[in-house]
């Protein structure tokens, strides 16, 4: 029993060490069945992770196509590595098991939380499944999730799985996010210029529809009170009765009255003086 025990203990190690060596080859090996992959295949190379992806059982890459992912291929090593990092997830998934999501969202660990410089879940991905589509994206708040599945290119069940996504996912904190490409701008179709109108062809103005229409008789006798005018005469008319004094009227008519008198009291002044002089007269004279 102790023998039995002892070579299954070897067996045991003999596979595990095994599986680790086959889980970091066939990450290379399925990159070279697909050239349209060769660039990230290049880039995982490049930044040598394939030595930490080996330790791990099950992983699964999330690979973007040459011409996607060359929106990133610009940065620095370091960027490189910590991007890429957060394409491998620490767990299984291919086209049946995204398709057996429900219509929610959930969080999976990559391998760049591993190396503890994580913040602010930039270690983790958003998955979120929504009208039957699946979305990846930073599980950082308020990322948007870009990166769309397309489909599986490697599955080997449990062990190693790669999947593509339509574009690469930058985490907030790792480098400058990834935006969409802008939709291709609408062509502007000139408008025709418009042609000189020939005066000869241009119609005059109807007079019926004339904003400016005089009214007609009816309208004008029902819209318009004209004022009736009287003839004016030189005589006023013998039944009208005569206007009532005013104020003003009686001060007038006083004073009218007041200058005769006043005109009789200077003559008689003046006719007794002539008489005193006439008498003082007569008087020298005797």
């Amino acid at each position: 029993m102790g023998l039995n025990a002892s070579l299954s203990l070897f067996s045991l190690t003999i596979l595990l060490v095994f599986s680790k060596v086959v889980a970091a080859d066939n990450i290379t090996l399925a990159f070279e069945k697909y050239s349209n992959f060769s660039t990230m295949s290049n880039l995982f190379t490049q930044t040598k992770l394939t030595v930490p992806i080996s330790k791990y059982q099950t992983i699964t890459v999330l690979a973007v196509s040459n011409d996607a992912i060359s929106s990133i291929t610009n940065r620095s090593d370091v960027e490189l590595k910590n991007i890429l990092m957060t394409h491998v997830i620490l767990d299984y998934y291919d086209e049946l098991k995204l398709q057996a999501m429900r219509e929610k969202s959930i969080m999976l660990t990559t391998l760049y939380q591993t190396t503890g410089l994580g913040e602010e879940m930039n270690g983790f991905l958003n998955v979120t499944k929504m009208e039957g589509r699946v979305y990846f994206g930073s599980a950082v708040k308020n990322s948007p999730l870009n990166a769309e599945y397309v489909s599986t290119v490697y599955h080997n069940p449990y062990n190693l799985s790669i999947i593509e996504i339509s574009m690469p996912i930058v985490a907030p904190g790792l480098s400058l996010a990834v935006l969409p490409p802008p939709p291709p701008p609408v062509p502007i179709v000139p408008s025709p210029s418009p042609s000189p109108i020939d005066a000869s062809m241009v119609p005059a103005p109807s007079p019926m529809v004339n904003a400016t229409t005089a009214p007609g008789p009816a309208d004008a006798a029902s819209d318009t009170v004209v004022p009736k005018t009287t003839p004016t005469t030189d005589t006023p008319e013998a039944d009208s009765p005569a206007p009532a004094p005013t104020a003003d009227n009686e001060k007038i008519e006083a004073a009218d009255k007041a200058k005769p008198s006043s005109s009789a009291c200077k003559a008689g002044s003046r006719f007794d003086l002539i008489l005193l002089l006439a008498f003082f007269v007569s008087f020298a004279g005797f």
